[in-house]
């Protein structure tokens, strides 16, 4: 069965976004430090499951990136771009956009199909209240957090606050950049 793995950027004290506008400010752009990283994780999976809210701006986003080999983040556009997505939504009645399927159906039991099919793993980046949901459900196989050295506090948007009861993990890896981002890939402990 396909794994499903999320990766995201965080803060010290487990919030990958500030304010209600989804600031990213405080996020560290080391982007030759973790590069290697994303790439070989984006390269595992052929698959990526996207909410509604975030696909809107952010498949346009790689799309635009992925026509511009001057960009930095080129090499991941050109991986994003050939992935199929999967956008959940109960408003949208058709895909926007190339490459792409509309989830409509039960949460977990549209994730547990696409785990179910041939292919390589799959992948979801954001946003808070969808990994939120695929958290609490206990969708995620896999965890890499990139831990920025810098703490949110009160204006945190948290990723596991739905969870009804603490969830064990187990260290597979950790890197510790210059930059100071520290990455931690946890799987559940079954």
């Amino acid at each position: 069965m396909r794994k499903l793995k999320l990766q995201m950027q965080t803060s010290i004290d487990g919030f990958p976004q500030y304010g209600a506008n989804d600031e990213q400010h405080w996020v560290i752009r080391a982007w030759d430090e973790i590069k290697n990283y994303i790439l070989d994780l984006a390269n595992s999976c052929d698959t990526e499951i996207i909410g509604r809210r975030l696909a809107v701006d952010y498949i346009p986003y790689w799309l635009e990136a992925n026509r511009r080999p001057d960009n930095p983040m080129y090499e991941l556009a050109k991986i994003k771009v050939s992935q199929k997505k999967i956008v959940f939504s109960k408003s949208l009645d058709k895909s926007l956009w190339d490459n792409t399927e509309l989830a409509k159906g039960d949460l977990v039991d549209e994730v547990y199909k696409l785990k179910k099919q041939n292919g390589k793993d799959i992948i979801v980046y954001g946003g808070t209240t969808f990994v939120s949901e695929l958290i609490s459900s206990g969708l995620i196989d896999e965890y890499h957090l990139f831990l920025n050295p810098v703490i949110l506090g009160k204006k945190g948007v948290p990723i596991f606050d739905k969870l009804e009861s603490y969830r064990q993990l187990k260290l597979k890896r950790s890197l510790v950049y210059d930059c100071g981002i520290v990455l931690l890939h946890y799987e559940p402990k079954r």
